[in-house]
Parts: structure tokens; C-alpha cells; sequence
């Protein structure tokens, strides 16, 4: 399978998704329950790796339907911010919002590289220090969904 379905309003802070999924809604009742917002995410490889002033993020598809949709949501949605959720039995662990670099995205054959850096040392440490958590954390068998803007983008495991 190459594609994971996703509900999004999860994908934010924890208890500020659907009412009775948390924090309660606030104000009047409607008659009108909300209705989910789902989004097939691609499924791809993903390998984490430091690189000089801060990380690279590679993901990759086998499957060209998948490989196009990576590609094409990046290039919709570059220039915002990244971040990656890790998961672990569909349980958030770690979220690592890499505000801390500038991040941009590069084609490649199989998908996309995102690459976070910083020109401050210690923006640099903090983004090196995100990478050896998310990198551990896949090797030791979580997801990863690579977002950006809050949008998903691509979901996998290295």
C-alpha cells in the first residue's frame, strides 16, 4: 500500500481536535456534529541524516503516484514551516517543529529532500539534536509524518 489515511484536526496539539476528542468546543451546541477532515498522506522511506549547519530529511517512494504526490504538496506548500510527528502504535511520541532553521525542499528522483539549516551555532546544535531523537526513534521502529504548514505532506518508516 502506498498511501495512509490521516485524520488531520489530530495531527495538531493534543486535546484541541474534534469536540469529545479532548477540550470541549466552545459555545452553542449545533444540530450539525463537525465532520472530519481526512487526507491520503503518501507513504514513503524516510531517512533523517546531519548534515553541515543542520539536517536532511529523504523521502522516498516507490511508487511514481506517490512519488508525484510528495513532490507536487511540497512544491504547494514550500516555504512554510516543517515539522515531523513522531508515532508509535498511532500514538504521538515526539513532535519536532524545526522553527528554529530555514527548511526548503528539493526534487528528487524518488521524492523529496527537505533540508533544515541555521547559520547560528546553537540553532545548528538544536536541529543536529532533532535529528539524532527523530532518527533514533524511526530506527527503533516509530512513523514519521513529515509536515508542512500543519499539512502532511509524506508518512513512513526508514
Amino acid at each position: 500500500m502506498s498511501s495512509v489515511m490521516m485524520e488531520r484536526a489530530g495531527m495538531a496539539m493534543q486535546g484541541m481536535s474534534m469536540p469529545g476528542m479532548g477540550a470541549p468546543m466552545a459555545g452553542p451546541t449545533t444540530a450539525m456534529p463537525g465532520v472530519m477532515n481526512w487526507l491520503m498522506v503518501p507513504r514513503c522511506t524516510l531517512k533523517m541524516e546531519k548534515c553541515t549547519g543542520g539536517m536532511k530529511i529523504n523521502c522516498s517512494c516507490d511508487d511514481k503516484m506517490a512519488c508525484s504526490m510528495v513532490q507536487n504538496l511540497c512544491k504547494m506548500l514550500a516555504g512554510g514551516m516543517c515539522s515531523c510527528c513522531m508515532m508509535m502504535n498511532g500514538m504521538m511520541v515526539c513532535t519536532c517543529n524545526l522553527t528554529m532553521g530555514m527548511c526548503k525542499c528539493d526534487m528528487t528522483k524518488d521524492g523529496v529532500c527537505i533540508t533544515c539549516t541555521s547559520g547560528d551555532s546553537k540553532c545548528c546544535d538544536m536541529i543536529q539534536a532533532c535529528c539524532e531523537c527523530m532518527g533514533c526513534m524511526l530506527d527503533s521502529g516509530c512513523t514519521c509524518c513529515v509536515m508542512m504548514n500543519n499539512t502532511p505532506v509524506c508518512c513512513g518508516c526508514c
